[in-house]
């Protein structure tokens, strides 16, 4: 864990030999992975309403009666020769866009206290392959920086997670290719690095017209410092490390410390248009999830309506 504000950039030669085994560690771990995943975007979809609309798509969703002074194309004439009445075939709006997701599964995700029910690592990745399968089921395309392109198939978490499985240092700060304007990209890792290293790739993605949204991932240890006594802290990245003699007594100081960094990224965040929400490890998993898929519904809602009100006008 490192501490909020710390100098975290890497020093050495590369620890192919940790690489390796955080690899195969992740690699077994994926099919239960995915398992948590499908369980955890299943229950969402379970308590979620449909918001499907009728305009410009390739899927049949309803007949509706024919309205006095429509154009006569519109009229199905196959469906309205049933009966007495004339109908209207619609289709369901779809107006997809990107989502791109970046988890972060690099070597400081690896952990967990006590008092979490996941690594971080494995709760990112969670998050992230449910989101893929919301996202997906909705008629939206969606990737992982720097390891796949925008994809749109039925088997795309299975896919998502192959991508990972040979990325396991993967950074959420990769360089997006392919960003467009108005894509969405939602950045899930614990953000304990300096904020400067944050701001500048942060910045770059609103420069380029993308919506941001920020989802960190905390142990409740790394909220609470549950630590007393003589305890040793260890950078898993740099391999620093730092003793505390009466660990109780840095409480106070840390959590301050630690407030003021998500209020100063939260301001970050807000600055740039974007989103801040704060996910634990002892929570369930769901909960992130239905706050992020209620807003990429509220967005969906917002371009059919004003695609509406501008084939109205």
């Amino acid at each position: 864990m490192a501490a909020p504000g710390a100098d975290t950039s890497k020093a050495g030669p590369p620890d192919w030999q940790g690489t390796v085994h955080r690899a195969r560690a992740l690699a077994s771990a994926l099919p239960d992975l995915l398992v948590e995943a499908h369980h955890a975007a299943a229950s969402i979809v379970a308590g979620w309403h449909g918001r499907r609309r009728p305009g410009p798509g390739e899927t049949f969703w309803q007949f509706r009666p024919f309205h006095d002074g429509e154009p006569a194309s519109r009229i199905d004439w196959r469906r309205s020769a049933r009966d007495e009445h004339l109908y209207v075939r619609e289709k369901e709006w779809e107006a997809a866009h990107t989502v791109w997701i970046a988890p972060d599964i690099s070597a400081s995700m690896d952990f967990a206290s006590r008092l979490a029910r996941a690594t971080k690592r494995d709760r990112a990745v969670v998050l992230g392959l449910a989101l893929a399968e919301l996202l997906a089921r909705a008629g939206e395309r969606v990737a992982i920086p720097g390891l796949t392109r925008p994809l749109a198939s039925r088997n795309v978490v299975e896919r998502l997670a192959a991508a990972l499985a040979h990325a396991p240092d993967a950074a959420p700060n990769r360089r997006i290719e392919g960003l467009r304007r108005f894509d969405d990209v939602v950045v899930i890792s614990d953000f304990l690095d300096p904020l400067p290293q944050k701001t500048e790739y942060l910045m770059s993605l609103a420069n380029a017209g993308a919506n941001i949204h920020l989802l960190a991932v905390l142990d409740p240890a790394e909220e609470t410092f549950p630590y007393g006594g003589r305890t040793e802290f260890r950078d898993p990245e740099t391999g620093t490390r730092i003793v505390a003699g009466r660990a109780e007594g840095w409480r106070d100081d840390y959590r301050r410390l630690l407030g003021a960094h998500f209020d100063a990224l939260r301001r970050l965040a807000e600055g740039l248009g974007g989103t801040l929400l704060v996910h634990h490890t002892d929570r369930p998993a769901g909960e992130p999830l239905f706050v992020l898929h209620a807003r990429f519904a509220e967005r969906r809602e917002a371009g059919v309506r004003l695609a509406h009100a501008g084939a109205a006008s």
